[in-house]
């Protein structure tokens, strides 16, 4: 009897401290990249910038500056990881946005690379797929093939002399 207890005891003891264990390099990279895109979503800069590496930080606000303003986010979800080694991770992210001029939903897929370096920093942002001008791209709208001239109308004017009056 005194056997099963301490068997049942070990293993109460290995359960315990699974369950407190901390999380891996891979957990915190992943959470550090939902919390920050989905304070990006909501333009909350101020816990975004110190989440960007400092020699990136020029270069990510440049990259969304419109975002709130010409460009809004409807949606953020991030799709998967790929690490590499323990410090580098890449994140990719599936954006759901619009240009408030248009009014129609585009996507845009992202590749963002992070680093540990005390804490989990976003140290470069590419677009891989989908629709150009989330990350300020120059995007060039062409206008509809005009098939026939415009119409034209006679000009009527009203008012003023007959060409008849005396």
């Amino acid at each position: 009897m005194g056997r099963t207890r301490l068997v049942g005891w070990s293993l109460g003891c290995v359960l315990m401290s699974a369950c407190a264990m901390p999380p891996t390099g891979a957990q915190r990279a992943q959470q550090t990249a939902q919390d920050f895109n989905l304070d990006s979503r909501f333009g909350r800069n101020e816990l975004v910038l110190p989440r960007v590496d400092p020699t990136a930080r020029d270069e990510y606000a440049l990259h969304h500056r419109a975002w709130g303003t010409g460009v809004r986010v409807a949606d953020i979800e991030t799709m998967g990881m790929k690490p590499h080694g323990d410090a580098d991770v890449d994140v990719y992210v599936h954006v759901s946005w619009y240009r408030l001029e248009e009014q129609d939903l585009k996507s845009t897929t992202l590749k963002q690379s992070w680093r540990d370096k005390d804490g989990w920093e976003l140290v470069a942002e590419e677009r891989l797929d989908g629709d150009m001008g989330l990350l300020g791209e120059a995007v060039v709208f062409a206008a509809p093939p005009q098939s026939r001239p415009p119409a034209r109308f006679p000009t009527v004017r009203l008012g003023g002399e007959s060409a008849g009056a005396d």
